[in-house]
């Protein structure tokens, strides 16, 4: 039965303020206190739901407070022994670690005398020095007359020796795309009409958008989420124009030319030892088309994804994976109709025979399992601890119980990952100091449902049921080495699809959601692995022919080796394959890359290098008719004239220069 409808009653800010000073003398201070609070935040409410726009979120933080899930701030309090529990009780739980700034400084905790610590710099201050500045230009500044080891000017006795350097930084801005252009001369025989072009420098050579601006272009828009129409409208602002569609363009010809090195980073992924999966909700607009008129009963794609009564499936997901394989972070997305338990089946089809099936790090939903292949199940901790944070102002001590336990468990961790504890030694810390106290947690929660002191329907309840069902893969890592605690990993990666989610709103076809997977993965892999983004897909375009033949070489941690040995071209800027990128997670075609040019061995003997290459031939020199305009010629290149002119074809040049023009001395080639 639904609930009946509240009568309504408009009340304005006088109306409230009478009611007010009726009652003040009727009821005690505190009571008129709690009416007067009421009022403001009624008031509130009434002008914040009125403005043009409102937040959900605001209106949380102004009536709940600002939420987080530290303990400490969820307590209200740094949490002190359990009752009971205490370091000299007879269950002997641990006491509570010290807060961050008492570790830092060696003082006592709060609460047990001494003088109190020094305060630390707030984290944030913006203060960075010189060496921090890593990407900067360096310039050594000489004195103009002086140098180390002549005669100090001033005694005349001493010798100058050298100081360390003072450092003068200077910060400087320039659009993020820049441009230059080359103005060429071209020259034409006022008599036989002949056109000399002059040389192309060698920097001006090969495609129009450089790879450090489509590596750019990437990153702002997938790492930083910035869309297509607000980069272009900036660098249009700038004087650098740079269209939405040129943006498109540029980087799905590089996605093309990056397609073998995506697969071979799926390849490796499918080996890991660790695997974290999670889903969220995405946008594609033609998919989205193609399932409501699949919904309306209209013929559509064969390949779309169905529910079990046949219903077209209305979800659209990207689904974020973290493998962890011999140390190393690979982060892949898929977006689509399937759930990440599809996903990783599809994923782990590529696993090679003989290996232990992975750890599977997920949430509590049954959609993030596979079906067809096996792997050690692991739930997220932190998703049950956040049961009982949502409910803390509801059921305090309950849920202060479990948070201080939980506390415990995860500063042991933090312990073993500050010490740099092997898989092994991780699970024996994690069985002598964190087994006792989660067995005490669990004989108590199962008391709490026996005993009948906690409602099984109440909020509290429910948290503990979760836990309870779900504490074998809850607990996996007193069992099994380096099972991680939470899924932590793999949803922070999932903030670069939300935010391209947030700021550019959808996909428009399942092709350009296959080149937002491509390129985020490559830059999340990076910045999993500690690597600079920008110049990796810088070094991968410059060298696209050569991705092909290994690819296994050009992954974000050993790209560097195939620079440094000389087996990668410095400026590669063969034009990749006009194909369309596929849109399946897994099963992706491979583009199709030029063969690069064997290198050569350096007369020296040392390590090869490749070789120059050969200046461009230079254009065919072309008589036209005098009435011809010169703008218009200038304008066309010579296949153009061709084409547009095919009974005057092009004309080789000729072998000496017409009477009138020639040189004084021996006649040359009028090439060079």
């Amino acid at each position: 039965m639904s609930r009946p409808k509240p009568e309504m009653l408009t009340l304005s800010r006088d109306d409230l303020r009478q009611c007010l000073e009726r009652v003040q003398g009727q009821v005690s201070a505190s009571d008129f206190e709690t009416l007067s609070a009421l009022s403001r935040g009624y008031l509130y409410l009434i002008a914040a739901l009125s403005a043009v726009r409102v937040s959900v979120a605001r209106l949380k933080r102004y009536f709940l407070g600002a939420r987080t899930e530290k303990t400490k701030d969820v307590l209200g309090t740094r949490p002190g022994p359990s009752p009971g529990n205490g370091p000299g009780s007879a269950t002997g739980a641990p006491q509570p670690p010290p807060s961050d700034s008492e570790k830092a400084s060696g003082q006592p905790p709060s609460g047990t005398g001494g003088p109190k610590p020094r305060k630390r710099p707030d984290k944030g201050h913006g203060r960075n020095g010189a060496d921090a500045y890593t990407g900067a230009d360096r310039v050594s500044v000489r004195h103009q007359e002086l140098s180390p080891g002549c005669r100090c000017p001033e005694c005349r006795k001493g010798k100058l020796e050298p100081l360390p350097s003072g450092k003068l930084l200077r910060l400087t801005g320039s659009p993020p795309v820049r441009a230059k252009i080359w103005e060429l001369e071209h020259l034409r025989c006022g008599l036989c009409k002949t056109i000399f072009h002059v040389e192309v420098p060698a920097e001006a050579r090969g495609d129009k958008h450089d790879p450090t601006a489509v590596a750019m272009v990437a990153l702002l828009h997938f790492a930083n989420g910035v869309p297509f129409h607000r980069l272009a409208q900036l660098q249009s602002l700038l004087g650098i124009p740079l269209p939405a569609s040129v943006q498109y363009k540029i980087l799905h010809e590089a996605a093309t030319a990056l397609r073998p090195v995506y697969n071979e980073m799926i390849r490796q992924a499918a080996q890991c030892s660790v695997v974290y999966t999670d889903d969220t909700g995405m946008k594609i607009l033609s998919l989205l088309a193609e399932i409501k008129a699949a919904s309306a009963g209209q013929p559509t794609r064969s390949d779309l994804k169905r529910t079990k009564k046949g219903a077209p499936r209305t979800g659209v997901f990207t689904t974020g994976i973290v493998a962890i394989i011999e140390g190393r972070q690979i982060a892949l997305y898929f977006t689509g109709q399937s759930h990440a338990g599809e996903n990783l089946d599809r994923l782990l089809q590529q696993r090679a025979q003989g290996l232990p099936p992975p750890i599977h790090m997920s949430d509590g939903l049954d959609r993030n399992e596979p079906k067809t292949v096996r792997t050690v199940i692991d739930k997220c901790l932190a998703h049950g601890r956040r049961l009982f944070v949502d409910i803390v102002t509801s059921f305090p001590d309950a849920c202060r119980r479990v948070l201080e336990d939980l506390q415990f468990i995860y500063y042991v961790d933090k312990i073993a990952k500050e010490k740099n504890l092997t898989g092994r030694e991780r699970l024996y810390l994690h069985q002598e100091k964190s087994a006792p106290v989660m067995n005490r947690l669990r004989r108590w929660m199962t008391d709490q449902l026996l005993d009948a002191e906690v409602e099984p329907n109440s909020g509290v309840g429910q948290a503990i049921a979760y836990i309870l069902r779900l504490w074998e893969p809850l607990t996996l890592f007193l069992r099994v080495e380096n099972a991680p605690l939470d899924n932590n990993l793999v949803e922070r990666i999932l903030k670069k699809a939300i935010r391209h989610r947030r700021n550019s709103l959808f996909y428009k076809s399942a092709n350009g959601a296959a080149v937002g997977d491509l390129f985020m993965a490559l830059l999340e892999t990076c910045w999993l692995n500690q690597v600079d983004s920008f110049q990796y897909l810088t070094a991968l375009l410059k060298n696209r022919s050569r991705l092909q033949d290994s690819p296994e070489c050009w992954m974000p941690w050993n790209y560097k080796a195939m620079l440094t040995e000389g087996k990668a071209t410095p400026q590669d800027q063969t034009s990749p394959s006009d194909g369309k990128v596929p849109p399946g997670p897994v099963d992706v075609a491979v583009s199709t890359a030029a063969t690069a040019t064997p290198a050569t061995v350096h007369p020296s003997g040392q390590s090869p290098v490749s070789p120059p290459r050969p200046p461009p031939p230079p254009l065919p020199a072309i008589r036209w008719p005098a009435d011809r305009s010169l703008a218009v010629l200038n304008a066309m290149s010579p296949q153009e004239r061709a084409m547009r002119h095919p009974s005057r074809p092009l004309r080789p040049p000729p072998a000496v220069l017409c009477q009138p023009c020639l040189p004084a001395g021996p006649p040359e080639d009028p090439h060079t």
